[in-house]
């Protein structure tokens, strides 16, 4: 987690840079709204409260992986992508755990694996596109 914002914190800044670098658009949109939701989890986890990004996380979370499969296309996704593609449910449901949990450390960690894992998948693919 990073604060490259000056009022949030960013949770997926290197999926972000992987999609914009790549032109993965609808990667990078979806990534945006993750982290957005993901930054209003963070405040209710912080402050001990519910919010509609505390609900929404989970199916943002899921936008995101299945626009990187899109992108990634299915022969890779499931291919040569599996081990990623693995990484990162495992991290998406330790997110969703975290949250679950309320956890604030857990979900933090959480985020650095499953915005590494998706960035490795995006940039990938990416490469060989170019």
């Amino acid at each position: 987690m990073t604060t490259s914002r000056a009022t949030r914190p960013a949770f997926l800044p290197s999926t972000m840079t992987a999609a914009a670098t790549t032109g993965a658009e609808v990667v990078r949109l979806r990534a945006e709204q993750a982290d957005a939701a993901a930054a209003e989890c963070w405040a209710a986890l912080l402050g001990g409260c519910d919010s509609p990004g505390r609900r929404a996380l989970p199916q943002r979370l899921r936008q995101l992986a299945d626009a990187t499969a899109v992108y990634a296309g299915s022969a890779w996704w499931y291919g040569d992508g599996s081990r990623l593609r693995n990484r990162i449910t495992r991290a998406r449901e330790r997110i969703e755990d975290a949250v679950a949990e309320r956890d604030g450390a857990e979900f933090a960690e959480a985020f650095i694996g499953y915005d590494e894992a998706v960035a490795m998948a995006v940039a990938r693919v990416g490469s060989m596109i170019k």
